[in-house]
Order: structure tokens, then sequence, then C-alpha cells
């Protein structure tokens, strides 16, 4: 068994209050934990992606704030004190200050935060 706290876990993203630490915690899966200020629109950073979106899933908690996701079917809203499952093909838009924890395979992750990180430089 493995356990990691906020601080166990590195920056993997970070600029404009947007902060996404995440790290393997075992199974395969990677825990992760993000902040998005309120405005911000993870579009842009997905173009490229298939479908323009991150196509890794993930299971998380919102801590804090609304966030909507654009999804290929619509847009679906998320409250703090939710837990939620997205599916491949989802862009977050933060409507407040977000904070969540969430789970995501490790391979899957990992090719959405270098797709990212290539385009921001």
């Amino acid at each position: 068994m493995t356990a990691a706290t906020h601080d166990d876990v590195p920056v993997v993203l970070a600029g404009d209050g947007v902060e996404v630490r995440t790290g393997p915690i075992g199974g395969g899966m990677s825990v992760g934990y993000l902040r998005l200020p309120e405005g911000t629109d993870m579009g842009p950073a997905l173009k490229g992606l298939d479908g323009d979106a991150c196509q890794c899933p993930h299971w998380g908690y919102l801590l804090k704030g609304r966030l909507k996701m654009l999804t290929p079917t619509g847009e679906e809203e998320y409250s703090a004190g939710q837990a939620y499952y997205w599916g491949p093909g989802h862009v977050p838009v933060a409507l407040e200050d977000c904070e969540f924890v969430e789970f995501s395979p490790t391979e899957d992750l990992r090719k959405v935060i270098d797709h990212i990180t290539s385009q921001a430089t």
C-alpha cells in the first residue's frame, strides 16, 4: 500500500494560479492535487489531442469551487462536495476557484501532461 499527501506529490504544471501536482500512487494509477483559479479554461492547452480534449479518465472529489465540464455530449457542472468520474473527451472550465483530488491511469495522464507541457514551450 502507498499513500501521498499534497506536499509529497511534485508539481507538474504551474502558472497563472494553476497548480497540478501528480505522482504514481500504485496499481497503475496516479493521484493528482489540482488547483484552477476562476476563469481557467483548459481548452487551449488541450488543443491537438483527440477531439481537442483530455483523453484520460479521472475519478475524484471536488473540494472547493464550481467547474463546468465540456464533453462531446454537452456541458455538465460540478460543485464542491461532489465525487466525480470524467471519461475521456472532456475540457474543464473553472467557474470559481477550484481545488480537487483525483485518481487517473498513470500512462494516460502522462500523455496529457506531456502534451500540455510541450504546448507551453
